[in-house]
């Protein structure tokens, strides 16, 4: 009995441990808590120690596990939800500065750092040509190329 306690708790700590780098949503993380708080069990009374003491270790365990699985999937969920902040969709929604511009493309500052800039496809033919200084937006990204608006009133703001 008691070796198969000590297998189950290293098991149900390899499987636990396991979750925080392939995560399973929980459910490995249960499952090896689950599998530790029946390796206490086994294990304190396999020693000798009385049941009533291996069944209170035993859910000890298996509430304090549970407390921290449930706590970090909570947290994860959180995250999963945030809107992203890096890369090319971060850039989206941006606003920037132009520096030049010549036509349907030029130059915009944006975050500290200069970019390469064209019209959106989508801006209105009739819209002003953008000049140095104008507030533009960021619509998409096209490999390293923003592709901007002139920004609105209510954008600035």
């Amino acid at each position: 009995m008691t070796a198969l306690g000590l297998t189950l708790l290293v098991l149900g700590a390899i499987v636990a441990v396991a979750e925080a780098h392939f995560p399973a949503h929980g459910i490995a993380g249960g499952l090896g808590v689950l599998a530790m708080a029946i390796g206490t069990v086994l294990a304190i009374s396999g020693l000798g120690g009385g049941l009533l003491v291996a069944l209170l270790a035993g859910g000890a365990l298996a509430g304090s596990g549970a407390a921290l699985i449930s706590l970090t999937v909570k947290h994860g969920l959180v995250v999963q939800k945030r809107r992203v902040k890096g890369g090319a969709e971060g850039l989206i929604g941006h606003l920037g500065v132009v520096r030049t511009w010549t036509g349907e493309a030029g130059n915009v500052a944006m975050d500290g750092a200069l970019w390469q800039a064209r019209e959106s496809l989508g801006s209105d033919e009739e819209a002003a040509e953008l000049h140095a200084g104008d507030p533009v937006v960021v619509e998409r990204l096209n490999g390293l190329t923003l592709c901007v608006r002139r920004a609105e009133e209510w954008e600035l703001l």
